[in-house]
């Protein structure tokens, strides 16, 4: 599998606080990767560098084989920030055709706001529009120019379940036209249905690399779930046999008792410090 995004040994500094810390990551065409982590684990910033809106203070970063910063390479990138701005007094259709006209070969209007569920918004202000009606719109823009590379961070911020659903679908039609990913969300359903794989990054350096599956294996947290008088319980415990033996212990009647290995989002927690076998508050 070709190589489509390398970053080496890469670090960013902002001023004496430290971002990233020799991260390096390869991705491959038509891959999607989820990058996970807490608050200020350094994912926005990798995403940032990756996309060639910043540059590293140290290593090199390559999309394409070519530099990001470079307006050649970036045509092949198409990005949705976690904070965008909209012309306010611009039309949906009038923004799409604006960013279109950056691009030699655009996708169709029509395609592209049919493909992201927008048809029915291309006359509205972008003003007019709520939250999340504008991060549809914001991430609709990063497949504008047909781009082999899309990154977005925290997509999905602000979309009820219905909207996440349709931008789910339109992001898998991407990749399984052999685009390649990457994404950040707090969503981890989210990057468990879009990624296959995944790359955990905690105080600006990668601690976790691998398949979803990997990743839950790495985490010794258990999900522990029955049945009891008042209807289905389920806890995440670091030792799932002692959690057996001290429920049959108490007494309670209970039934469909069923030990699981972790999910994405229990072992996120874990290996991070935050869940039940971790040092942390479980704040993140």
């Amino acid at each position: 599998m070709p190589h489509v995004v390398h970053a080496d040994r890469v670090s960013r500094t902002f001023g004496t606080v430290t971002a990233l810390d020799d991260v390096s990551l390869v991705v491959g065409a038509g891959e999607a990767v989820g990058v996970l982590g807490p608050n200020g684990a350094g994912k926005s910033t990798l995403l940032s560098l990756l996309a060639g809106l910043r540059r590293p203070s140290a290593g090199t970063v390559r999309v394409g084989g070519g530099d990001p910063r470079d307006p050649a390479t970036r045509t092949r990138i198409g990005v949705t920030p976690q904070t965008t701005g909209l012309p306010q007094t611009l039309k949906v259709r009038e923004v799409v055709d604006f960013v279109a006209g950056h691009h030699r070969d655009p996708l169709p209007r029509t395609e592209l706001l049919k493909t992201f569920d927008l048809t029915g918004l291309a006359g509205r202000q972008c003003g007019a529009l709520s939250g999340g009606q504008q991060r549809r719109v914001c991430v609709a823009l990063a497949f504008v120019g047909r781009p082999d590379v899309v990154m977005l961070d925290e997509p999905t911020t602000g979309l009820d379940v219905t909207a996440r659903m349709a931008l789910w679908d339109a992001v898998r039609g991407f990749t399984a036209r052999g685009g390649t990913l990457l994404l950040t969300s707090h969503h981890l359903e989210e990057v468990e249905a879009l990624a296959s794989r995944v790359v955990l990054v905690d105080h600006g350096r990668v601690v976790v690399e691998g398949s979803v599956a990997e990743v839950r294996a790495r985490s010794t947290v258990r999900r522990v779930r029955w049945t009891g008088p008042d209807g289905p319980v389920e806890t995440l415990e670091a030792d799932a046999d002692e959690a057996v033996r001290a429920l049959v212990r108490s007494g309670v009647p209970f039934r469909d008792l069923e030990v699981g290995g972790a999910t994405l989002e229990a072992a996120f927690l874990d290996l991070t410090g935050a869940g039940p076998t971790g040092a942390g508050d479980g704040r993140s």
